[in-house]
């Protein structure tokens, strides 16, 4: 928020200013109650946090901004409260030497302050058509559903050994058929993937659609137990692939994926809503851009920022992330 940043920006230049003085001026400071002591909270007018040559900054903006850094991560503590408040402070006597000037009428500030004031007004005319239009446990459960049957097919655990001469991948080959136990011992002796040699070649529980394509269709037609009598070319060399299981690809339970699932839908209910607004305005450009990208006169507010839900749950297990096999 453009309100955020001024007062963020204020508290700089005043750890500037504070960092500035010597410690002479700091041996000469008073310090100020704390904003929460008994003393000060007896003292203070209802509903006043501090004045500031006779401005008011009241108990209301400092809750406020309170709430937006606890919505952050950040704790409700009297020290933080005290920051917010010395921001605030040296924010207003830094915009009264302003106003004096009559900065406050200039154009900039003007169109900046009607910019401020419409995002505002915009952003909660999303939350509230948010509130109005809540995405239900059905809805959720409905798309859980849907995401559940598209989702199918079989997951694999493999093991390779990718090496750069196909002549190489032979001579893996030839060895394994003397002895397949000894895959393992070749993959930390010979393979170029550093992400799976220490393991043997291990790859971990994994999707064929994560792979590149030669690799993926490769594993999906070996029997349980069996290694490729051919090497598999991709980009990134040859491979020698042995096939530990398979199983059906099992979805996470619905509590798992259930906010992902309703923050997707609350957005795509909101662009869909947005974009039947845009659609019915009468939006007349009057400036030329040499931008593929049109110039609106006011752009629509987009939606707040949600994670995507996944197109397909994952799998039950996160597959061994291997660069070598990757796309």
């Amino acid at each position: 928020m453009l309100i955020k940043s001024r007062v963020l920006l204020i508290g700089a230049a005043s750890a500037l200013a504070l960092a500035a003085c010597g410690p002479k001026d700091a041996s000469k400071a008073t310090p100020a109650p704390a904003a929460n002591t008994p003393a000060a909270s007896a003292a203070a007018p209802a509903g006043v946090a501090a004045t500031v040559n006779g401005t008011v900054i009241s108990t209301a903006t400092v809750d406020m901004m309170v709430k937006e850094r606890t919505a952050q991560g950040q704790p409700d503590t009297p020290e933080l409260r005290k920051a917010i408040i010395d921001n605030l402070t040296m924010q207003t006597l830094v915009a009264n030497e302003g106003i004096k000037k009559g900065l406050d009428k200039s154009e900039d500030v003007t169109r900046q302050l009607e910019l401020i004031k419409q995002s505002m007004t915009a952003n909660a005319f999303i939350q509230d058509w948010m509130k109005a239009n809540p995405v239900t446990d059905a809805m959720v459960k409905a798309e859980y559903d849907k995401m559940v049957t598209s989702a199918g097919g079989t997951e694999y655990k493999a093991r390779h050994i990718l090496v750069k001469e196909e002549a190489d991948a032979k001579s893996i080959i030839a060895k394994l058929k003397k002895d397949a136990k000894a895959f393992a011992g070749l993959a930390k002796d010979k393979s170029m993937d550093p992400g799976s040699k220490v393991n043997g070649g291990d790859l971990g529980w994994f999707n064929p659609a994560s792979m590149v394509p030669e690799f993926g269709a490769a594993v999906a037609k070996l029997e349980k137990g069996k290694f490729t009598e051919e090497p598999v070319k991709s980009q990134f060399g040859y491979h020698v692939i042995m096939l530990e299981d398979s199983r059906p690809i099992a979805p996470p339970p619905l509590e798992q994926v259930k906010e992902q699932i309703k923050q997707q839908q609350q957005r795509t209910n909101m662009k869909t809503y947005l974009d039947k607004l845009k659609a019915d305005a009468k939006i007349d450009i009057k400036i030329k851009t040499d931008s593929s990208t049109p110039v609106m006169s006011g752009n629509a507010p987009a939606a707040p920022p949600v994670e995507t839900a996944p197109a397909t749950p994952a799998p039950a297990e996160p597959a061994a992330a291997t660069p070598a096999a990757s796309k």
